[in-house]
């Protein structure tokens, strides 16, 4: 299950969470967003219990985008241990999603 991502959650369930965090910077509007939508909720479905898979919209959470420097949507950033593994910009094959998540887990 896809989880929403907010400030006010944030450091709770993705810096501070036991297992590797894929976080979803995505707009209602955005056309490339809407591309990679079903690749995220495919990994959420299919690491569940695994990895942790939220979605954080700019758009709302104007702070923490700016905090990891996303200019350009969708990014997706794989956090472990409270650390960015890997910053992803544009619309990304899962096959290098799940990649990065099987090292980690």
């Amino acid at each position: 299950m896809t989880e929403i991502i907010t400030t006010e959650n944030f450091d709770g369930d993705v810096l501070q969470s036991g297992v590797p965090v894929l976080v979803d910077f995505y707009a209602d509007w955005c056309g490339p967003c809407k591309m990679m939508a079903p690749v995220v909720d495919q990994i959420a479905e299919e690491y569940a219990g695994k990895v942790k898979v939220g979605k954080l919209n700019v758009d709302e959470q104007p702070e923490i985008a700016g905090r990891y420097g996303v200019m350009s949507i969708p990014t997706i950033i794989i956090f472990h241990g409270g650390e960015v593994v890997t910053k992803l910009v544009g619309v990304q094959p899962k096959k290098m999603l799940t990649g990065t998540l099987d090292s980690l887990i």
